[in-house]
């Protein structure tokens, strides 16, 4: 792992915090994020971590439930290609349960080809895309954590513009933490600071 620095932030106005490198941007200084969604972003490398709170999805199991999310995003975002590289078994995650109700986590990992923004099948980019699956049970909510890392960048992409077009450089010749590591840290380091976040206010965190 690199020695990058990774200083704790506050999501969702300090009720949940975590830690992750410095050179991840908060993207809501730059434009709006829906309110159950905290987006950061390394524009030099095209690579981005969300954080979304979304309602417990009952009819999903506990095994496989990271995956599960990962086809729907590969839906959502009419990628083309998708390929499921690993997943994990079930994590307890004794640090996140809520009057005794346990929680629970799961991760995987997956390859697709997606396009940034409006832009068309013509410039999709090959990006590795890390899910995981916080179950907080206690308070009926699936938290995602998501990281994408661009394998190969499109050059009639928008994002060729910043990076450049063509195989992206490994983290590791730059120096920095790869993202398999980036959601590693931010899962190790993930609290919630203040459950009334998931209270009254849950509606507000509603999955669209």
């Amino acid at each position: 792992m690199s020695g990058e620095f990774c200083p704790v932030r506050p999501l969702f106005g300090g009720a949940i915090s975590t830690a992750f490198p410095q050179r991840f941007q908060d993207v809501s200084n730059v434009r709006q994020v829906p309110d159950h969604q905290e987006v950061f972003v390394d524009p030099s490398r095209d690579e981005s971590l969300i954080f979304e709170l979304l309602d417990f999805k009952t009819d999903v199991g506990d095994n496989g439930s990271a995956s599960w999310f990962l086809h729907d995003l590969a839906r959502e975002q009419d990628a083309e290609g998708f390929k499921l590289i690993e997943q994990s078994e079930i994590i307890e995650a004794p640090g996140l349960s809520f009057r005794n109700i346990p929680a629970v986590a799961t991760t995987a990992i997956g390859e697709m080809a997606i396009s940034k923004g409006k832009q068309g099948r013509e410039a999709q980019n090959l990006v590795r895309v890390y899910v995981a699956n916080l179950r907080l049970k206690g308070v009926d909510t699936d938290v995602l954590v998501t990281a994408y890392e661009p394998i190969h960048i499109n050059p009639l992409s928008e994002s060729a513009v910043a990076v450049g077009s063509g195989l992206a450089v490994p983290a590791s010749q730059s120096g920095i933490m790869p993202m398999s590591d980036v959601i590693k840290q931010s899962l190790s380091t993930f609290k919630v600071n203040d459950w009334s976040l998931f209270g009254s206010s849950a509606s507000v965190y509603a999955s669209s």
